[in-house]
């Protein structure tokens, strides 16, 4: 599951986490008990923490994560307060080097993230984190909470805080994320993923302002968390007219992949594409007709349906006829429905 564990490079570059204080105090603490009962050291503490160190000699040759975890012995969520924490990260890390940054789990007692807080610190920082280019904003695991849980505030002045970020991730925001940029100058790949993203999120993305949007992907989600987007919410991209630079469009984690493969067939957008994403969903055999019916599926370079319900014969149908074309096709980790009673259901991905 892709929100199953953390990503290990970032904007091309290696992921390496600024630790929580507490959390170095207590593995060393760890270590030490180690070897004392053990008369032995530890096999990965402290030196665990080379790559820390090696990345704080090295700021810039590293995507960095900041997180802070949960103490569920005291009943808090941050023994070290956030301001402490990012004061130590930018005391240590001259924040004009950063190029990359993931913001990982940062949450309240209640184990919500704490999205506006974050974000307000980010604009803050953003004069000092005059390099930053590419941003991860909410890579929390399924284990720290359900993506459909995590809730976001309004992201649009994050973004216009740095004019010149190229790549923005966003993870999580079924109720209230906002994503309505206007006028954006330099971003080239905006990614939203979600167990189930709202109409209205899917229509402030498809009327903002990004004259040089390349890579747009969508996690639309099911409908019970609701991701019940259609075509129409859609339509300012489908019709190639939002972004005319677009290159890479992914509808991903959908449960109506179908729906999604039928619209695309006759959408404007699909001509100008390179590659288009519609894995993580529940592409099934009665789509597969749509798909090779249509010749504009033909032209693109990449189409990627990994994780899919397709028996061996269709995806065999599908492999041949795409190959053919000069398609690469990614038709891995095939799935089988669930089965209760008279009723079978298609589960996406990423869901709970």
């Amino acid at each position: 599951m892709p929100n199953g564990h953390h990503v290990t490079e970032f904007a091309g570059l290696p992921a390496v986490e600024f630790t929580h204080w507490d959390t170095i105090h207590d593995e060393f603490t760890t270590a030490m008990r180690w070897a004392r009962n053990r008369n032995e050291p530890h096999p990965t503490l402290p030196r665990s923490y080379r790559p820390l160190f090696e990345a704080i000699a090295a700021p810039d040759s590293v995507a960095w994560r900041l997180r802070m975890e949960v103490d569920l012995c005291i009943g808090e969520s941050i023994r070290e307060d956030l301001d402490t924490y990012l004061g130590r990260f930018t005391d240590l890390v001259p924040p004009e080097s950063v190029r990359a940054l993931i913001v990982g789990n940062i949450a309240d007692e209640d184990f919500q993230f704490l999205s506006e807080e974050v974000r307000d610190r980010l604009v803050a920082l953003a004069p000092k984190l005059t390099r930053l280019r590419s941003l991860f904003f909410g890579e929390v695991l399924q284990e720290e909470q359900e993506i459909s849980w995590i809730e976001h505030c309004d992201l649009a002045p994050l973004l216009a805080a740095f004019p010149d970020l190229t790549e923005f991730t966003v993870r999580g925001g079924t109720e209230s994320l906002g994503l309505r940029v206007d006028g954006h100058p330099s971003l080239r790949r905006l990614t939203v993923q979600s167990g189930g993203l709202r109409p209205e999120v899917v229509r402030d993305v498809a009327a903002s302002s990004l004259p040089k949007l390349e890579h747009l992907e969508l996690w639309l989600g099911h409908k019970n968390y609701g991701g019940d987007a259609t075509a129409d919410d859609l339509a300012p991209v489908l019709s190639a007219e939002a972004f005319p630079e677009l290159r890479h469009l992914g509808l991903r984690n959908s449960d109506a992949t179908g729906r999604w493969v039928r619209a695309l067939a006759d959408a404007p957008v699909t001509r100008t594409l390179d590659t288009l994403d519609l894995s993580l969903g529940t592409l099934r055999d009665e789509d597969v007709d749509a798909l090779l019916n249509a010749p504009v599926f033909h032209n693109l370079k990449r189409l990627d349906l990994h994780h899919h319900f397709l028996s061996e014969e269709n995806a065999e149908r599908l492999r041949a006829a795409f190959t053919e074309a000069g398609v690469e096709i990614d038709l891995s980790d095939p799935q089988e429905p669930d089965t209760y009673g008279d009723e079978v259901y298609y589960f996406t991905a990423v869901a709970e």
